[in-house]
This record gives C-alpha cells, sequence and structure tokens, in this order.
C-alpha cells in the first residue's frame, strides 16, 4: 500500500469551488481500482488551501486513475487553482 499526499492552494475567490470540486471527485477516485481511501483536509489556519490523503494498492494505480479522469472536466478545474498542484508518494514506516 501506498499513501498519496497532494496539496492544493485555490486562486483567489476561489476556495469554496476548489473545495467543491475536490470533494466531488470522491466517487469516482473510490470507485478506481486500487483505492482503499480519498480524505480532503483544511488546514484550520490557512483559508484556501486543501490537502487530500489517498492510499492506493500501488502508485500506478493512482497514476492510471488520473490518467482516466475525463480531460474537460480537469481543464474547467484549472481556474480554481493558484498553482498547479503538488503531491508525492509515501510508504507506511
Amino acid at each position: 500500500m501506498i499513501v498519496r499526499i497532494g496539496e492544493f492552494q485555490a486562486a483567489t475567490g476561489q476556495a469554496d469551488e476548489l473545495k467543491a470540486f475536490l470533494l466531488s471527485l470522491s466517487d469516482y477516485i473510490c470507485a478506481s481500482p486500487g483505492c482503499l481511501s480519498y480524505e480532503v483536509l483544511c488546514p484550520l489556519d490557512e483559508v484556501g488551501r486543501f490537502v487530500v490523503v489517498e492510499r492506493w494498492a500501488t502508485a500506478e494505480q493512482h497514476r492510471a486513475s488520473v490518467q482516466a479522469y475525463p480531460s474537460d472536466k480537469m481543464q474547467e478545474a484549472m481556474a480554481l487553482f493558484a498553482a498547479p498542484p503538488s503531491g508525492s508518494y509515501y510508504a507506511l514506516a
């Protein structure tokens, strides 16, 4: 199992919309082969910043789910980001 932690920063005035978008991905991601869990976290002291914690059987299955997501929907969401999302894969210690 791997853990994928992604970080997202909302564009000015887009915090609520970005949060809604990230939450709307839950059904899609959780139905993807290899997904074990998906959580969206909001830091208490930073409005507009979000952390997504995903657990996957393999990193390849995570990458496959990203590739399979409709590109037109992702293009629509790009206006919600202040900067490109970042993220890393982690193994449990």
